[in-house]
């Protein structure tokens, strides 16, 4: 579904990403793991349009490098950022219709089926977003983003900041959003949570792939956590 090829990104001068190859196939969770500053925000930016990309990256077959931002989300790629981009001053409800694609009412997702997975927002409906409780605020912009239907939604460190509790609760809606057919790109910090529901895991290092493999490979790869992982 998505292929990742010699993937090079710069901020200025500086040379952040330098040929990252990675794929996803469809329906599958897939985690990017790294220390801060590794590239891995980077990685995702750049697939989503937001920084200049040099090589190739195929979604669906497509290229897609060098794409909009827009041109991609309507092809049926999701992306939330760690910044919790919602809406401040629109409510619960009406931040979730602004995810529907445009000229469209519904889709394989229903805002009815948001407050189902998620009962905070559904007794918070009418409220302002700008209100909400930081993991609320996280869970509103992953359902905003599922409201206008991708087949892969990649998630930058979801559970940033959160309650345990409120950890929990994302790592089920993120099965819950596989088990519907949508492939995840999920990048995270934090180990436990990558471990428990990824298919397949990506080790970052200095702007490159440097670990491939199942979460129970990398549990038993002592040097690749102890050099790429741990503090």
């Amino acid at each position: 579904m998505l292929s990742v090829s010699n993937l090079h990104a710069y901020y200025g001068k500086s040379h952040i990403l330098q040929g990252v190859n990675f794929t996803i196939e469809e329906g599958e969770i897939v985690s990017l793991l790294g220390r801060n500053g590794v590239g891995r925000s980077t990685t995702v930016k750049t697939i989503m349009g937001e920084v200049e990309p040099t090589g190739s990256i195929l979604f669906k077959g497509q290229e897609i490098a060098g794409k909009k931002s827009f041109e991609i989300a309507n092809l049926g790629l999701g992306y939330v950022p760690e910044n919790r981009n919602i809406f401040p001053t629109l409510t619960v409800r009406q931040n979730l219709q602004l995810g529907l694609k445009p000229g469209t009412n519904t889709g394989k997702w229903t805002i009815e089926e948001m407050f189902d997975l998620f009962p905070n927002l559904g007794e918070r409906a009418e409220v302002a977003g700008g209100v909400l409780s930081g993991g609320e605020q996280q869970m509103l912009c992953m359902c905003r983003t599922l409201m206008g239907d991708p087949e892969l939604i990649m998630i930058d460190e979801p559970t940033e900041g959160l309650a345990p509790k409120i950890v929990e609760q994302v790592a089920q809606l993120l099965q819950k959003i596989a088990d519907r057919g949508v492939a995840i790109l999920l990048v995270e910090q934090k180990l436990s949570i990558a471990l428990k529901i990824s298919l397949r895991l990506y080790v970052m290092g200095h702007g490159q792939i440097v670990y491939e493999g199942t979460p129970d490979s990398l549990m038993r790869a002592d040097e690749v956590r102890a050099e790429w992982l741990e503090v």
